[in-house]
């Protein structure tokens, strides 16, 4: 179905967004590291605070996104949902995972009234965080966009994450060539 929802983007009869959300906090992000045995490597970090982000994001990089320093619930799904549905241009399909806030009985509630406005809601089969691509936005933003230096205070962490969110689809982009999906026919 998302090979089919992929075409139907690149023969321009619908928009295609994949939605998902992250918390970046001052405790910082290190996936992996390694470092010479006579070498001292850190990360200045704290117990401090943190920042959830929701957002949507195109394969051509258009985002969209909303910062809350609260937990990112069905309500705060449903008013970003609500907000983008009145600016739509042409039917819209947001791709989510399966989060508790996303099929919340209150988000499901609200389909229809999106679907009369042109947003629709696909959801995608349990544990395939590897086909939603804004997974890779976030990876790519904690990884890459975001420095240890940025780290020092919160809100030069969060400055930096507002003004890498910003770039995306300008100074910042994200090649998703290598993230074709196949129509199985």
């Amino acid at each position: 179905m998302l090979a089919l929802l992929e075409e139907q983007h690149q023969a321009g009869h619908i928009d295609l967004y994949y939605g998902d959300e992250t918390r970046i906090s001052e405790e910082g992000y290190v996936p992996y590291g390694w470092q010479f045995a006579d070498e001292q490597v850190y990360i200045e970090s704290t117990r401090g605070r943190a920042m959830n982000y929701f957002g949507v994001l195109s394969r051509d990089n258009r985002l969209f996104y909303q910062v809350s320093e609260k937990n990112v619930t069905a309500d705060f799904i449903i008013t970003f949902l609500d907000e983008l549905s009145l600016k739509i241009a042409k039917q819209t399909v947001i791709v989510v995972d399966n989060a508790r806030a996303h099929t919340a009985k209150k988000v499901k509630a609200c389909l229809p009234a999106w679907q009369h406005r042109g947003l629709y809601i696909f959801y995608l089969p349990p544990y395939s965080p590897h086909l939603n691509l804004i997974e890779r936005l976030w990876k790519e933003l904690k990884e890459g966009w975001i420095r240890p230096s940025d780290y020092r205070t919160a809100e030069q962490l969060f400055y930096a994450v507002d003004r890498a969110l910003a770039a995306v689809g300008k100074d910042l982009r994200i090649n998703f060539n290598s993230y074709q999906y196949q129509n199985s026919k």
